[in-house]
């Protein structure tokens, strides 16, 4: 949402809350990260609320996930899984998938902006529709971005 209206000014915490169908509280904790991270800012006033920092075509996905999530390896960071690779010989091909997996998922992370989704291209654009039907309710990129709700 806020990637969506980036041109039209701050947004109010309650009117996200309500249009992405999220707990206020939740979203204040939030919105907190992403204005200490200065992707997002405060605006104070009868107009005021939060507005992105940056333009959306400068937020990565990866600087978001990265903030919210910690590492973006399932089960290790990077570095973790590469000393696992190099001394736990007979589990290292496992670690190398979790590895590829995880340089994978960076990879694409690293490549999707917001403006991305808010134009529906996406590094894997063909995969995107399947995706956008298994949104979950509560994430927190469609608040970021402006997801449409899906009833």
């Amino acid at each position: 949402m806020l990637a969506r209206h980036h041109h039209q000014g701050a947004i109010k915490i309650r009117e996200i809350a309500y249009e992405e169908d999220l707990p206020e509280k939740f979203l204040e904790l939030i919105l907190l990260e992403l204005k200490n991270a200065r992707m997002v800012e405060s605006v104070r006033g009868a107009k005021g609320g939060y507005q992105l920092r940056r333009d959306p075509g400068e937020i990565r996905l990866s600087e978001i996930m990265r903030l919210i999530d910690g590492p973006l390896a399932p089960f290790a960071d990077a570095e973790q899984l590469r000393v696992l690779i190099d001394r736990d010989l007979p589990h290292r091909a496992l670690y190398q998938v979790f590895l590829d997996v995880r340089d994978a998922v960076a990879h694409v992370l690293d490549n999707t902006t917001l403006a991305d989704l808010i134009s529906g291209t996406t590094p894997r654009s063909t995969k995107g529709k399947r995706a956008a039907k298994k949104k979950e309710k509560g994430s927190v990129l469609p608040m970021v971005v402006g997801g449409q709700k899906s009833e």
